[in-house]
């Protein structure tokens, strides 16, 4: 399991990058998710790893 936090905003960011937090639930910063460790999920991570705090659980 995957734990993933939003840890900065997404001003300024563009819509594909805001869309990929969106799919992943998440709205406001300091929010946490819970996700299967899948291929699916690492690539929508990666993609905003520059917003997001991972951990693994």
């Amino acid at each position: 399991m995957l734990k993933v936090k939003l840890v900065r905003s997404m001003i300024g960011c563009n819509p594909k990058q805001r869309a990929t937090i969106k799919a992943l639930g998440l709205r406001k910063i300091r929010q946490e998710k819970s996700f299967e460790d899948t291929p699916i999920v690492r690539g929508m991570i990666k993609k905003v790893e520059h917003l997001v705090e991972v951990s693994e659980s």
